[in-house]
């Protein structure tokens, strides 16, 4: 099996390395000296006291001219279109595409490079953390889940073919099931990305401190309900006490930790905001539906994006 992972961040980096071990793998990158030294020093791994190294392939976009059976994004989300123009020569008639990033929506873009029913949309509770261009620790390992774009099916070929890819993530340590109910599954997930992290990235602050200033934690709670209140115009249900606490506990576990929009903001760089608040109010718009809390939480977004 052909695979291939593009952006060799923290978690293209973990995915890349470890699925290398059961299939044809490679990375892709698009800063020429970065993919350098992977191929030279291939994937260095910690995982609590053991040190795992993996040689690796890697090539930057466009050099890669045989079709994958299987393309992981790891890029930024509003990377995802650039990236599969770039890397086009990997998409062949087989060619399927899984998004395992943050956030909502990737299936428009996805699908104007691949058939709708080769697109994967999933999640992953696996963590990764980055140490240097080519080193990481590993830092969580729970279940990777993934599913067809809602609305598709696909042949019983289809079927194994992605049955065939939780092997091979299965074989690689990765925990893998195909979800009947990704969507639920995604906008549980958001209603954290959607809350908490992104209110701690535009005030640069810690996540604890979310919870400990009662005006940041009544934001919270603002988001938190509108989250809820548009996931049940999908018919997913979540108990907003119940998302409250549970948030509430993250940000005590995490007091001290920062959100990956707290570092794009902190750091001048462009943010997944449309692909998590955005998405909470892109589909609240499809509902006839306002969500103000989430709409002045994306334009405070973007408008820190262009300090």
């Amino acid at each position: 099996m052909k695979i291939a992972v593009i952006g060799p961040g923290a978690m293209g980096l973990l995915f890349g390395a470890k699925l290398s071990a059961n299939a044809d793998t490679v990375l892709i990158g698009h800063n020429p000296s970065h993919v350098r030294e992977i191929q030279e020093k291939g994937v260095t791994v910690r995982e609590g006291e053991r040190t795992l190294h993996y040689a690796m392939k890697a090539a930057v976009n466009g050099e890669c001219h045989e079709p994958a059976d299987l393309i992981i994004l790891f890029t930024k989300a509003y990377q995802n279109d650039d990236a599969l123009k770039d890397s086009r020569d990997l998409i062949g008639e087989n060619t399927y595409v899984l998004t395992l990033q943050n956030g909502m929506g990737h299936e428009g873009v996805l699908s104007r490079h691949v058939r709708m029913d080769h697109v994967l949309i999933g999640m992953t509770e696996q963590g990764s953390s980055k140490e240097g261009i080519c080193s990481i620790v590993h830092s969580g390992t729970g279940t990777t889940s993934f599913a067809r774009a809602q609305g598709t099916k696909g042949s019983e070929t289809d079927s194994e073919r992605l049955n065939e890819f939780c092997r091979v993530f299965e074989a690689s340590g990765f925990p893998c099931s195909i979800s009947e109910n990704i969507r639920y599954m995604i906008w549980n997930k958001l209603m954290i990305n959607a809350s908490s992290s992104v209110l701690s990235g535009v005030l640069q602050k810690p996540q604890g401190y979310v919870a400990e200033n009662e005006w940041a934690w009544s934001i919270c709670r603002d988001l938190i309900r509108e989250i809820c209140e548009t996931a049940s115009g999908e018919e997913f249900e979540f108990d907003v006490q119940e998302q409250t606490e549970r948030i509430y506990r993250h940000l005590n576990r995490a007091k001290n930790g920062y959100t990956s929009v707290y570092a794009d903001l902190k750091y001048g760089r462009k943010t997944e905001a449309d692909y998590i608040s955005g998405a909470v109010v892109k589909a609240a718009e499809a509902q006839g539906k306002t969500v103000p809390a989430q709409s002045l939480i994306l334009r405070l977004l973007h408008a820190m994006e262009q300090q």
